[in-house]
């Protein structure tokens, strides 16, 4: 390894410093799965082979399950899936992704041993499984994967004890990572990656973890900031927008460890994330910013409901009378208002009211900056979106100034040849052009625009004189 080494971290065990001096955006190590599976609820939308999502793939013609874009994805993938095809046939059944990666673990152990490559810093029965850590409930899942494990496990495969068999699932419960799809927008599937095992957690991280734009599978370290020699490399297990008390819970729940980080201990932007409003140099009261977010936090729970069962009309109500309520008394940054914005825009959008949903999209994103780190990954993506939808609302200059805010965070975040800062790239060059244009003469602009939206021959007209451009030929 060029930039990394293993070292003991104090009060975390094992971790990743530098030997090197970093910069922001450089990468520390890219790596591909010892092992990865696709989740199974986009099993049947996702390839199997490059993780992409496609509207048509072939299915493999034996098992019937695995699919792939083409030929060359299932050429590609045949020595991983040989042993899980016939497993499958076999089993009758596809068993859930958990059961499906510890037996691909498994298989590529009993070929290659637990260390597969001279890059690859710790062997698999090194990693933490925190079997005992497991809740009762949990506990239960856990031994019914192990049962479904035994049964799907062929007899003409090498037996692996019960023992070594929970290793292995305990090991993918606490150390999975999860792979997006190409676009790097959604996570559907998870993998095991050893050298990213090794990378500890921090809330406010110095690296972020990208998949990797070439190959597909691979995921990424990147630096934030600088680096230097001696420092440990830390990513973020949990989104910074939580309390310090919700993060070291989820941490514990998820990962077994108490964190110790400066923002955990010193509570830092808590009050921040819970604050109440200043109506004319005024705080508001405490008891009524307590009785707002604990109202907010019962419409955020009826909301998500509404959210998951695709009632958008619904979604839309609920936000907006909770906005109402939240109106001068939470502060910007309080996460709740935040998060009402967030969905809000993003529902908005889809229904094509673009107008009205870019407006909670630019305080959604001002609140983001007060919290996030500036080169927070999902910041840079928060604000592409916004400035994607003040483009489609037709708010050109200010839709041109977040593309690039976004473009110069995920160029550290992603790097360059990732797709999706190809794609913004691109849009940054579009709404450059549209800017000029629209500086040069705003009435033929917003003409061009029109004529563009509704796919129609651009008529030129006398341009008015008196009444406002943008009234008359901004689509609402």
């Amino acid at each position: 390894m060029e930039f990394v080494e293993v070292f003991d971290s104090p009060g975390k065990g094992r971790g990743l410093r530098a030997i090197r001096e970093v910069w922001a955006g450089d990468v520390l190590f890219a790596e591909p799965p010892f092992a990865s599976v696709v989740f199974d609820s986009h099993a049947a939308s996702v390839c199997h082979s490059c993780f992409r999502r496609q509207e048509k793939l072939q299915r493999c013609g034996q098992c019937r399950f695995a699919q792939y874009c083409d030929k060359t994805c299932q050429r590609a993938a045949w020595e991983e899936h040989k042993q899980e095809c016939a497993a499958v046939k076999s089993y009758g059944k596809v068993p859930n992704e958990n059961v499906r990666l510890a037996a691909r673990i498994l298989w590529r152990l009993d070929k290659e041993g637990s260390v597969v490559s001279d890059t690859q810093l710790a062997a698999l029965e090194e990693l933490e499984d925190h079997i005992y850590d497991i809740s009762e409930d949990d506990l239960k899942d856990f031994k019914v994967d192990i049962h479904n494990f035994l049964d799907y496990w062929p007899r003409s495969s090498k037996p692996h004890t019960v023992d070594s068999v929970s290793k292995i699932l305990g090991v993918i419960n606490c150390n999975g990572f999860m792979v997006s799809d190409q676009r790097g927008l959604q996570a559907v599937g998870v993998g095991l990656f050893p050298n990213l095992c090794l990378v500890n957690h921090d809330c406010w991280p110095n690296c972020t973890k990208p998949r990797s734009s070439h190959p597909l599978e691979e995921i990424e370290l990147r630096a934030l900031g600088k680096i230097s020699p001696g420092e440990e490399v830390t990513v973020s297990y949990v989104d910074y927008l939580n309390l310090s008390e919700d993060r070291r819970r989820l941490l514990k729940q998820q990962y077994f460890f108490d964190c110790t980080c400066e923002h955990c201990t010193n509570k830092t932007k808590d009050e921040l994330k819970m604050a109440g409003a200043v109506v004319e140099g005024e705080k508001v009261p405490e008891e009524t910013v307590k009785e707002i977010t604990e109202y907010s936090r019962t419409m955020l729970e009826n909301m998500e409901k509404a959210r998951i069962e695709a009632n958008y009309n619904e979604v839309v109500k609920i936000c907006r009378e909770c906005l109402e309520k939240q109106e001068n008394v939470l502060a910007d940054t309080h996460i709740y208002q935040l998060r009402m914005w967030s969905t809000l825009s993003e529902v908005l959008s889809y229904l094509q009211f673009f107008e009205e949903a870019s407006t909670y999209a630019r305080k959604m994103v001002e609140g983001y900056l007060k919290l996030y780190h500036p080169n927070n990954a999902q910041l840079g993506m928060a604000t592409m979106r916004a400035g994607v939808t003040h483009w489609q609302a037709g708010f050109i200059e200010i839709a041109h100034g977040m593309i690039c805010k976004a473009y110069a965070i995920l160029m550290i975040t992603h790097g360059p040849t990732h797709p999706i800062t190809k794609d913004l790239e691109a849009m940054r060059m579009q709404t450059e052009m549209e800017l000029r244009m629209f500086k040069q003469n705003e009435y033929v602009y917003h003409t061009m625009r029109e004529a563009a939206l509704k796919n129609q021959p651009i008529r030129m007209m006398a341009e008015p004189a008196t009444e406002s451009i943008k009234n008359l030929f901004r689509r609402k």
